[in-house]
């Protein structure tokens, strides 16, 4: 899960936990919000972590080959 749909569904948690005033029979809303809330910071902490495996913007090489130009 990236950083961008961890982060959709924290706020999508939020909306659902402190907004939705709506009830649901069988259902409780904001517990839903509540999960989709750890969830996505669960996500969004293990992207940041993994940010550097992953390669990200602006990746340097990692040791890979080299070439060597010669001029004559």
């Amino acid at each position: 899960m990236g950083t961008a749909v961890s982060l959709l569904m924290i706020a999508a948690g939020a909306i659902l936990t402190w907004a939705v005033t709506a009830t649901v029979a069988g259902i409780n809303i904001h517990i839903i919000g509540i999960i989709l809330i750890v969830i996505g910071a669960v996500g969004l902490v293990l992207s940041v972590i993994f940010w550097s495996s992953w390669g990200g913007f602006g990746s340097t090489d990692r040791g890979g080959s080299t070439a060597t130009v010669i001029k004559h």
